[in-house]
């Protein structure tokens, strides 16, 4: 009987200072990939843990610390400071998405790691970098999205700039600083030595912009910049989403023998020597006559009866779900992307794995977020071999 292989992080230990949604999900893809997750909170709880539950604003925090353990550290005290560095020193990987210099001021930089653990991966996430003009902006998700140019190709051609609707910028950050410690571990199994990586996520979120620098470059900067639900080029049509009885779907014919494809399903082969319609060019073109001839047949058929028309003729579209039809996704449950778990807390609710997948692995059992502290005696006594009556002192005196 062949026994499943150990997930690809397994022995890799992660001291984890991050906070709110850009660094937790980073270290959270690594607990998942099976490293030891080791969250290190002020006494009060990171800030997300502080968030309303009853409004369901916590829930997030339950998302995306799963799978890890938390202590609690006043890294405002020299026993605090002195306990994390001996974290830090028999750990492989450091991370924190504090403001640009307050680590240093904490007197817990790379420059101090480096020498206590030459092979530590020390890896900074942030809005706009360690250097620059813009390091010491405050940067949240929508404050990224209006200066890096999303918000500015959101919306309607003729309405205000809107954000996008998820926290695109703070997840992009996430997942390229899960790159950029992954490839760091890649380099030290080679060379033996860590070294300290940073990601910005302004710069992780501008290559989401192709399409939109495409329009801008081709039309010289004359075209209007937000494309509602079109293409965020404008080189694609039909690429729209299209009204249905109960809903909408989203359709997108990339080339010709998907426009032809559509066309069987609108049983509207006469449209094949309308001019108008001859090649994708012709399309961009009378894109509005496209669009009306689309959403005035759409809008005869309830969304899932589209959706089976289409997909029948091998048509790219999808019907627009709202939150609770994804959250009991029957695709999302089968592959146990998303499952069902009672959190001591919140009571039921629906967490999500790693998308990432190492196929010979079995898929990490979920563990619910831990609650503030809960695993202090865990680590401080069992992992660094502190006495019980030092760690009594270290919370007598306000370290943990």
């Amino acid at each position: 009987m062949t026994t499943a292989r150990p997930q690809p992080l397994a022995g890799i230990t992660v001291i984890d200072l991050t906070q709110i949604y850009n660094g937790p999900y980073a270290t959270y893809l690594m607990a998942m990939a099976g490293a030891k997750v080791i969250k290190v909170e002020p006494p009060t709880g990171e800030h997300l843990r502080q968030r309303g539950a009853t409004s369901g604003a916590a829930l997030p925090f339950a998302m995306l610390n799963g799978n890890k353990q938390s202590v609690t550290l006043n890294l405002k005290s020299d026993e605090g400071r002195d306990l994390l560095l001996r974290l830090a020193e028999k750990a492989d990987v450091f991370v924190e998405n504090f403001a640009p210099g307050t680590i240093d001021r904490l007197g817990v930089g790379w420059e101090i790691l480096r020498k206590l653990n030459p092979r530590l991966i020390c890896a900074s996430g942030s809005g706009y970098g360690s250097d620059g003009p813009y390091r010491d902006y405050p940067a949240m998700d929508l404050t990224v999205q209006a200066i890096s140019g999303v918000m500015s190709v959101t919306g309607a051609p003729d309405g205000p700039p809107m954000k996008a609707g998820p926290a695109v910028c703070d997840f992009f950050g996430g997942i390229h600083l899960y790159s950029a410690i992954a490839t760091a571990l890649f380099e030290r199994e080679r060379t033996g030595r860590g070294r300290a990586v940073e990601v910005s996520m302004m710069e992780a979120v501008y290559a989401s912009l192709s399409s939109n620098l495409g329009l801008f470059y081709g039309s010289r900067g004359k075209a209007p910049m937000r494309t509602g639900n079109r293409h965020g080029g404008l080189s694609l049509c039909p690429y729209n989403v299209y009204p249905a009885k109960d809903g909408f779907i989203a359709i997108i014919c990339n080339h010709e023998a998907h426009w032809q494809s559509l066309l069987r399903a609108m049983e509207r082969k006469d449209l094949g020597s309308d001019t108008r319609c001859f090649g994708m060019t012709e399309r961009v073109r009378n894109m509005a006559f496209v669009d009306d001839l689309v959403s005035s047949w759409s809008a005869r058929y309830p969304k899932q009866e589209l959706f089976e028309k289409l997909i029948k003729e091998r048509v790219p579209c999808a019907p627009v779900r709202t939150l609770d039809e994804v959250i009991a996704d029957p695709h999302l449950h089968a592959r146990g992307f998303l499952e069902e778990i009672d959190h001591p807390e919140f009571g039921r609710i629906t967490v999500a794995r790693s998308p990432l997948r190492f196929i010979g692995s079995a898929l990490e059992p979920l563990k619910p977020s831990p609650v503030l502290g809960s695993n202090n005696r865990d680590v401080f006594n069992g992992w660094l071999g502190l006495s019980d009556t030092r760690l009594d002192a270290l919370r007598d005196m306000g370290a943990i």
